[in-house]
């Protein structure tokens, strides 16, 4: 499973993420994900728009699959918790993908689907 490590490593490790959907979720155009890769722990910081701050711990499960525990803190002192599960691709630009099914865990109910992509440039 070495393989899978380094292909996530590869494309996650140092690289920001913007939201390209998530109709369901808190996190949006303004909200910028960074993630760091060791062997087969992630970890991430986000913040922006309604995020004040967050936090995702997480795991490489295959190839090309994760799954993520998640918290934040909202702009409106909210505090939130989830889980998610997904999967990591690229675009026709060569641009690092994800997309999730994801739901709450604490401070609200439901869940959804949301996909992210790399901002290149920054």
């Amino acid at each position: 499973m070495e393989s899978a490590f380094s292909q996530i490593t590869e494309r996650l490790h140092e690289r920001r993420f913007a939201v390209a959907n998530n109709a369901q979720g808190l996190s949006g155009a303004d909200t910028v994900f960074h993630y760091r890769v060791e062997r087969s722990g992630i970890l991430s910081t986000y913040e922006g728009g309604r995020i004040r701050f967050g936090h995702q711990v997480g795991r490489v499960t295959g190839v090309d699959s994760v799954e993520l525990l998640f918290h934040c803190l909202t702009t409106e002192g909210e505090m939130l918790s989830g889980w998610s599960r997904g999967t990591v691709g690229v675009d026709e630009a060569g641009r690092t993908t994800l997309s999730f099914v994801w739901g709450w865990l604490s401070g609200a109910s439901g869940g959804g689907e949301s996909n992210y992509v790399e901002v290149v440039g920054e």
